[in-house]
């Protein structure tokens, strides 16, 4: 038995009822099996046996008082995954479906993500199975300010940094900051992800379309009169459609976990903002808002994605694990810099592999593949 297979089934032995976490270090150490296999060193350092064990878990109770006076009680979670390169840096996901199992998933995946951006940050995860779909403020405040209680003496501008994630937008945030500032009684940097007016990132909202409006000026190509599909509704993709709208391009679908909109017209960035972040509501509400051409909306749930938010001329490049089986037959968009560009189908036919996002009309003017600029990476 080889190296990775053997810790592979340790693994397995070793966290039963965690099959999130198993499949996430199922594909990474398979995917890295050549490498250690031409590096023996690894083995003897125990290099495997220390990565896939997180350096700490924290598991803590969550007591908060609801607008009825009725005690509810949460679970919270902190996994710090791996420090060798810096401080633990990652999300607080704030969904039902929050278990440990999921957390060590996501801070493990994490630790290549964090270290890839050539930063010196380490990886981690935490969160809770609350949810903040359908509570006040208050109950929000409520909720947020117990977790921080808690965890505020396991996080640090030099130990660990948390970032927002599913369910923890800058409302979330904003109050565990609140409650971090108070007990530690210091203003400092340590969640990222607060608003503007109180230590926030000015390019945080639109880091990712200027990345993108990077990659296609490099390839010759502008942001501007491009037809762009979005993948997500939430912290991220609400702001992605607003930059993308600024450049010139028009953004004709969003999704959320209850489906997707098409709206050949250009999405109503100002519905958008008042459903997700006012109202709170899901997506198929869209529909109710009323335009020239009424909106396709499709409530096929898609299992297959995360709940994360991603944009680009195509969501493919970035998504790729939703768009693996997309018929060559479909439409290529035009917008795409990339040879072999990810395919999109015509609004009517979304991917069966990926239902959280509709794409685009076929363009008027498709570039031959001789046309297209050699990819990026190599």
């Amino acid at each position: 038995m080889s190296y990775v297979s053997e810790q592979l089934e340790l693994l397995k032995k070793k966290n039963p009822g965690e099959p999130e976490f198993i499949q996430a270090a199922t594909e990474v150490l398979t995917s890295l099996e050549p490498v250690i296999q031409a590096n023996p060193q690894y083995e003897a350092a125990g290099i495997l046996e220390r990565i896939v064990e997180p350096e700490r878990q924290i598991m803590f109770r969550v007591p908060w008082v609801d607008d009825n006076g009725k005690v509810q009680v949460n679970r919270g979670f902190r996994v710090q995954f791996n420090s060798a390169i810096g401080p633990y840096k990652g999300g607080l996901r704030l969904h039902p479906s929050v278990n440990l199992g999921i957390i060590k998933f996501l801070g493990f995946e994490q630790i290549f993500k964090n270290s890839l951006t050539g930063l010196p940050i380490g990886g981690g995860k935490g969160g809770s199975d609350f949810d903040p779909k359908g509570k006040s403020d208050r109950e929000v405040m409520a909720f947020c300010q117990s977790f921080m209680t808690e965890l505020y003496r396991h996080i640090g501008p030099d130990t660990d940094v948390p970032a927002g994630d599913i369910g923890t937008g800058a409302r979330e945030i904003g109050y565990m900051y609140g409650q971090y500032k108070r007990i530690r009684n210091a203003f400092e940097g340590v969640l990222t992800g607060k608003g503007l007016t109180y230590g926030g990132s000015l390019a945080r909202t639109e880091a990712l379309l200027y990345f993108t409006a990077a990659m296609l000026k490099k390839n010759g190509y502008d942001m501007a009169g491009k037809t762009v599909v979005i993948s997500g509704a939430g912290n991220v993709a609400i702001y992605a459609c607003q930059k993308a709208q600024e450049m010139g391009a028009k953004v004709v679908t969003m999704s959320d976990s209850t489906g997707w909109v098409y709206d050949a017209e250009g999405i109503d960035l100002a519905a958008i903002k008042e459903i997700k972040e006012v109202k709170r509501a899901r997506l198929t509400e869209y529909k109710n808002y009323t335009r020239t051409t009424v909106p396709t909306v499709n409530t096929t749930r898609a299992a297959a994605c995360g709940a994360s938010s991603a944009t680009s001329p195509c969501p493919a490049p970035l998504r790729t694990s939703c768009w693996r089986r997309t018929p060559s037959s479909w439409w290529p968009m035009a917008a795409s810099p990339w040879p072999r560009a990810p395919t999109c189908p015509p609004p009517s036919r979304p991917p069966r592999s990926c239902r959280r996002a509709a794409c685009c009309s076929p363009p008027a003017r498709l570039p031959t593949p001789a046309a297209w600029p050699p990819p990026l990476w190599r």
